[in-house]
């Protein structure tokens, strides 16, 4: 009888240990952070964890500091996102107008900066944008053109920091976008040969509405990626000059690293999830919309 029972949901029960290990795995952080949110767990002010209701996400309604965060987080993941899908898409069409000798190894090469630990990705670009002596702004004193000061000042600090990411991932978009071009029906192209489509008429209006899915696939991955950033900008800038750098995930580390307030940083983490949960749903509801 067991045996049999066995025999006939197999395809259930071989796969359940795995299934339940990796859902409660997930779910066990998710529900202990939420409950963690409801507390006022923190050891600098010695409370206990114990719950104080919804008065974590109250105070972060009226948290200075969290704002700056939530607007430098959006800023660093647009910049990042757009000129990383710009050039990417750019890139890819580059290397698919034709075949040439050595495309293989350029497409080769395009990977080595994803291959790059993104700490030491991280302190290459902190000694090159040294202000007094750092590689780039010499090159510019020979050109005789102006000096920023990149990280270290408070404007300039998120596009420096953009300007890494872009050089490190615009590669993966440009090889998702090259696999969505190797995969695109060929009849189109020739149906736009035929009616004397010039090459910008056909990328207009063939290419691209037909790489839109692959794009938005692209982009997506980017979002979720850019706006959990957290290596590079803790490495090369921790958050500074003064809070100017400082994303969502940068503040929610300091709550719960150095200022040791559990609760809040735990409360920062909900909004965070929800924030990238709502967006990553909102592009997937778009792309669907464009498909059908």
């Amino acid at each position: 009888m067991l045996t049999r029972f066995i025999d006939r949901h197999q395809r259930w029960l071989f796969p359940a240990p795995a299934v339940i290990f990796i859902a409660l795995m997930m779910i066990f952080p998710l529900g202990y952070t939420l409950w963690n949110s409801f507390s006022g767990w923190s050891l600098t002010a010695g409370r206990p964890n114990t719950l104080i209701g919804p008065q974590n996400y109250i105070n972060l309604m009226t948290d200075a500091r969290f704002w700056n965060a939530v607007l430098n987080t959006f800023y660093f993941t647009a910049l990042a996102m757009a000129l990383e899908l710009a050039l990417g898409v750019a890139i890819a069409l580059l290397l698919d107008a034709k075949d040439y000798r050595g495309k293989r190894l350029v497409t080769s090469i395009l990977l080595l900066p994803m291959m790059a630990t993104p700490v030491a990705v991280a302190m290459v670009w902190l000694l090159m944008f040294e202000p007094t002596a750092g590689v780039i702004n010499f090159v510019l004193d020979e050109l005789s053109l102006p000096e920023p000061l990149w990280i270290a000042g408070s404007n300039s600090v998120i596009p420096s920091l953009a300007l890494v990411d872009i050089w490190e991932w615009t590669p993966l978009i440009t090889l998702i976008v090259l696999a969505g071009l190797t995969g695109l029906p060929n009849e189109p192209f020739e149906a736009a040969r035929v009616d004397g489509a010039s090459y910008w008429q056909t990328l207009r209006r063939v290419t691209l509405p037909m790489l839109l899915p692959t794009i938005s696939v692209a982009g997506l991955l980017r979002f979720i990626d850019c706006i959990k950033t957290f290596d590079i900008i803790y490495a090369m800038t921790g958050g500074g000059p003064g809070f100017s750098s400082e994303t969502l995930n940068i503040y929610t580390y300091n709550q719960a690293f150095y200022y040791f307030n559990f609760g809040y940083a735990s409360a920062l983490l909900v909004i965070f999830f929800t924030i990238v949960t709502g967006v990553s749903l909102l592009v997937t509801y778009s792309r669907r919309r464009l498909e059908v």
